[in-house]
Order: C-alpha cells, then structure tokens, then sequence
C-alpha cells in the first residue's frame, strides 16, 4: 500500500521516517530542512539561501519518483520568523508555476536542529 522513496541527493531522515512515502498517485515528501546533503550542514547564507536548499532537496525526491515540482499539488512552509516570509515567497516563487500549489505558511518556536525554514510538499502522478 505504501513505499518509501529516498535519495542520497536530499539529506537523510534524522528520526523514524521517511524522505516521502508513495502512496497510491500521491507523494507525501517530509518537511525538507535547508540542509546540503553533500556536507550534513545548513547551507551558508541567509532565508533566501536556506529557501532554496529546502526547495532544491525537494525536488530532488520527486526526480527519484519521477516527478517534478509540477507534480506538487500542497506546501507547507514552517518559518521560524515570519519576518523571513517575504524573501522566503520570492524564491519560492522561482520553483513553481502557475498553477501554483496550495500553500500554507506558519511562523512556529523552533524548527529541528535550529533551521530556519522547513518545507514539506504533498504531490500527485
């Protein structure tokens, strides 16, 4: 009923779950940590930098479904200062096209390993 999809071009799971699990024609991806899977670390630079890690390991477990983010039909993006909401949404912007996914966007306390930004996407075959 379910199976799980991982690359080693998005940085591995840090607990009990998975980069995405298939399900059916939909693609639950994990929230994505702005975390350069080549170092282990946070990618250098500020919230458009860190956006762009995020969306980047994104989209690198969809190429590993076979899919591409005109796949991804929802988004959530979890922001640690919604201060960073704009620049954020900028780069954001360069990933998808219209028609956009559906978004929602929250400003939480804290984000595992102190990140800035986490995103997780819900797409379909």
């Amino acid at each position: 009923m379910k199976q799980a999809i991982s690359t080693a071009k998005a940085p591995a799971a840090i607990g009990p779950y998975s980069q995405a699990i298939e399900a059916g024609n939909t693609i639950y991806i994990s929230g994505q940590l702005p975390i350069d899977p080549a170092t282990g670390n946070f990618a250098e630079g500020g919230i458009k930098e860190l956006t762009h890690q995020s969306l980047t390991n994104m989209k690198a477990i969809l190429a590993e479904a076979g899919l591409t983010m005109d796949n991804v039909v929802k988004t959530t993006v979890l922001l640690a200062d919604m201060a960073d909401f704009g620049e954020m949404n900028e780069v954001y912007a360069q990933f998808f096209q219209a028609p956009f996914p559906a978004r929602s966007a929250f400003a939480v306390k804290t984000l595992p390993k102190g990140a800035r930004v986490e995103i997780e996407a819900i797409a379909v075959k």
